[in-house]
């Protein structure tokens, strides 16, 4: 079977010998990477499937995130290493732009 007309083959190997699917994830990485501070909220396909909390580095494509809510609350207020290429969804905050809301009734605070 094959491809459709008019669709792309990601794993083409450009002129520097790396496949689009490759750049896509180094970009996805980096914009992680250039968003250290800030607050995300994050979807995942495994458990627990949904992380709220602030970047607090980023180790290789693991993000380290400071975890203010997640779907069990037992699980809350520490840190977590979500892989970066198993998220589904992702929201990062920025200044102007809208808030992620304070599932725990706490204040919202400003973004970086």
């Amino acid at each position: 079977m094959g491809r459709k007309k008019g669709s792309r083959d990601t794993n083409t190997i450009n002129p520097a010998g790396t496949t689009e699917n490759q750049l896509k994830d180094k970009e996805l990485v980096n914009h992680f990477k250039r968003h250290i501070g800030r607050k995300a909220f994050i979807l995942t396909e495994a458990f627990p499937f949904m992380f709220i909390g602030k970047i607090k580095k980023v180790l290789d494509d693991m993000a380290v995130l400071s975890v203010e809510t997640t779907s069990v609350p037992a699980l809350e207020n520490r840190e977590w290493s979500v892989h970066i290429h198993s998220i589904e969804a992702f929201y990062i905050e920025k200044v102007g732009s809208p808030k992620i809301p304070d599932l725990n009734g706490g204040g919202g605070e400003e973004p970086l």
